[in-house]
């Protein structure tokens, strides 16, 4: 750890970082983006001695990124997961919802992934905590 960050955790002036990623579309290389985004923000913080909170938040066609079936991304999850613990992974209700409508069908999501009654709304609660908003 660099000196500057011992001193700032020795001082006890490191803060918790705060950042939300959004994925909104069916797209395997935007959602490796999103999780490539959250492994290096947790990487630069934890260089430096500092704490990130990451909460990824999945809605409209990017739920298929948490859809146990339909995932194209599960192996990248549990990499991230096994890297970044603290990491949340939140589903949208409402898209679920309208998914298993349409599909007739049960939708299944990856295990530990939060379900919120709406991406949207979630967002805006993150950044009401003052998360930073980022779509990769």
């Amino acid at each position: 750890m660099p000196l500057a960050a011992r001193r700032a955790v020795a001082e006890g002036e490191s803060k918790t970082h705060r950042l939300a990623l959004h994925v909104s579309e069916n797209d395997a290389n935007g959602m490796k983006r999103a999780l490539g985004n959250a492994r290096n923000a947790y990487d630069f913080y934890r260089q430096r001695g500092e704490e990130i909170a990451i909460e990824i938040v999945a809605n409209g066609p990017g739920l298929h990124m948490v859809r146990e079936d339909t995932s194209p991304v599960k192996q990248e999850i549990r990499d991230l997961r096994a890297k970044v613990p603290q990491v949340v992974f939140a589903a949208c209700e409402h898209t679920k919802d309208a998914m298993e409508e349409r599909e007739g069908k049960q939708v299944p999501m990856i295990a530990k992934v939060t379900m919120v009654p709406s991406g949207v709304v979630r967002l805006l609660q993150l950044q009401g905590e003052g998360y930073a908003y980022v779509k990769p």
